[in-house]
This record gives C-alpha cells, sequence and structure tokens, in this order.
C-alpha cells in the first residue's frame, strides 16, 4: 500500500481527496449533518469509538449503514433491550452434529457496530461490548477470539426517556473517543429530507474505500507529526478540568466536580491529527485541537450542582477553557 504513494504528504493528500469523497457519498443519503458525520470519520480513523446522543428519528441507522457501505465494511445493528444477553452480543457456543461444542460468532463480529440505546440494556450486557472496544477481542469458554479490524463501535443514547435505563458508568464513558449531539435538522433541511423521503427516490451508494486502505491511512494518521507547543496545549486544555488540582481552571473549581482523565488528552491529540489531514495541512496546530476538544470533553466532564442549577451546559465550560 506504501508504493502507490512516493512519500507521506502525497498520501495524506489522497486522504483529504478519499474524506471529501466519502462525504459527498454518504450525502446522497444523509442531508445534512455534515459536523456528526466529520466526527464520525475522525473517529474511524482515529481507531476510536463514538457516542451519539440524540432522539429518535433523526437517522442515526441510515447514517451508519451508509457510511459502513461507502467504507467497504461489514456492518451490523445491535438493538439494546432490558433482556439481552451477554452471548446475544459476543456469540454462544452450541453443540453440534458430532456433539462438539462450536463457536456462533454473534454481532460483535463485523467492522462497523451501531449499539442502539445501549443505556437500555443491565451493566453486564454493557459490559460485553466494552470489553469488546477494549481489547478488540473477545474470550468465551477460556477461548479468545481477535475482532477483525478495522473495528469502530457507534452507540446511541436517547437524552430524553431516562425511565428503565442503565446509563453508562463513566469509567465506561471514557472509552469513547468522541460524544458527538445530534440536533434537529433546519426546516430547510427538514424540507429536501421529506422531498426526498416520500418519493421513489433509490439512492447507489458506491465504495470510495476498501479495508486495506482504512487500515493503511489509519496508520497514516498516527505518523503525522505534532509540535510540542501542541501537546501541551491538549495536556493542559485536559488538565484544566479537573477541580482541586493544580492546574484546575477557576471554572472547574466552581462548577465541575470530576474533570477529564489523560485518555482525553490523547483523543485530544489523535482527533487533531484526523481534523488537520481532512482539511489539506500536514500538522495539526492549536485551532485543531479545539475543533476535537468538545466531542473528546463532553462525556469526561461531570458538572455539580452548582453548575446544574445556573444552567451552566458543559459545552460553555469547554468553550471557556479553549480561551
Amino acid at each position: 500500500m506504501t508504493d502507490q504513494y512516493k512519500s507521506e504528504v502525497e498520501a495524506l493528500d489522497t486522504f483529504r481527496e478519499k474524506y471529501l469523497e466519502l462525504t459527498k457519498e454518504v450525502s446522497k443519503a444523509i442531508i445534512g449533518q455534515e459536523e456528526v458525520l466529520k466526527d464520525l470519520i475522525i473517529a474511524i480513523f482515529s481507531r476510536g469509538h463514538a457516542l451519539l446522543i440524540g432522539v429518535p428519528g433523526l437517522a442515526k441507522t441510515l447514517m451508519i449503514n451508509t457510511l459502513a457501505h461507502s467504507l467497504g465494511l461489514s456492518y451490523r445493528r445491535i438493538q439494546f433491550t432490558p433482556d439481552l444477553m451477554p452471548s446475544d452480543i459476543i456469540g454462544t457456543e452450541i453443540l453440534d452434529e458430532t456433539r462438539s461444542f462450536k463457536f456462533v460468532k454473534g454481532p460483535v463480529f463485523a467492522n462497523i457496530i451501531l449499539a442502539d440505546e445501549i443505556n437500555r440494556t443491565p451493566p453486564k450486557t454493557q459490559s460485553a461490548l466494552l470489553e469488546a472496544m477494549q481489547e478488540k477481542s473477545v474470550t468465551v469458554a477460556g477461548q479468545t477470539f481477535t475482532l477483525e479490524e478495522p473495528f469502530f463501535v457507534l452507540a446511541t443514547q436517547n437524552p430524553i426517556e431516562q425511565e428503565g435505563t442503565y446509563p453508562l458508568p463513566e469509567a465506561q464513558l471514557d472509552r469513547f473517543m468522541f460524544s458527538i449531539w445530534l440536533d434537529y435538522p433546519s426546516i430547510k433541511e427538514e424540507i429536501n429530507i421529506v422531498k426526498s423521503t416520500t418519493a421513489d427516490i433509490n439512492v447507489d451508494i458506491k465504495k470510495i474505500l476498501d479495508r486495506n486502505e482504512i487500515l493503511f491511512f489509519q496508520n497514516l494518521i498516527r505518523r503525522i507529526p505534532v509540535a510540542d507547543n501542541v501537546f501541551q496545549y491538549a495536556v493542559n486544555l485536559a488538565a484544566k478540568t479537573r477541580p482541586g488540582t493544580s492546574t484546575a481552571h477557576p471554572l472547574a473549581n466552581e462548577y465541575i466536580l470530576w474533570g477529564a482523565g489523560p485518555r482525553a488528552s490523547q483523543y485530544l491529540i489523535i482527533g487533531a491529527k484526523c481534523n488537520a489531514a481532512i482539511n489539506g495541512k500536514y500538522s495539526p496546530d492549536i485551532e485543531d485541537v479545539n475543533a476535537v476538544a468538545p466531542s473528546v470533553l463532553r462525556h469526561r466532564i461531570v458538572k455539580n450542582y452548582k453548575a446544574e442549577a445556573e444552567e451552566i451546559t458543559v459545552e460553555k465550560i469547554i468553550d471557556e477553557l479553549a480561551r
């Protein structure tokens, strides 16, 4: 794969071209949501996972299905329910005709997994998926099965309906690179959505990349050089969120109960690298760190009662910290 390009600069130029082709292709089926799509692509090429928060009916499933198709990857959707068992995700052992145990793989054995309404299932079942996310493998009856790369999990949560749900603990939330907020479309976008979905229109989605190209570009993103001042800025930004420490920002001491850990600093840098690449830059700057900061920090900051009482949003705190 590397032999195709004379230099890594040329490879990064190709990556940007592929990114533009990819967004154009997905936009055939998805109207609007450009920022959401950009964050999803950054997460995939950064080897991260994403938590998508939005009300039902905003085309989350269609977006992931379309993106998987244009990336040439296998895709499975798992609907999380209160009675879902870990074996429904990772698979189970059955007795075959020779009276030997045979492992039947579950839906987690795909490249892109949509974990729909992950907060609707108990912690034991949630942890089965989260282990696969972290280890990129599953263990059944003492035997370990490696998941095929690339492996990307998109989990969704409904922000409105909280009755009968099992919210993810902070330690498990930390395994997601991004928390992406999916908002309502504009009136103009919604009119176009209604026009396209109520007419007899079939959209043909082309494959833009294949598995080997994706793995190559994931490794390429990792090799992008980063200046020391950008490393310093990213680490300082994460450290500012930690109340009661010497690095805490005054806002953190006033409004934050718990701040972001070192994984946030790592994701700020790898996300900034990918954001720089899709914008035609060969090294990230502070602007690229700030571009991914809301999605990286949103689910890693726990507000205190004062912030809740004064209706201070996490986004407002992040915006102030990044100044």
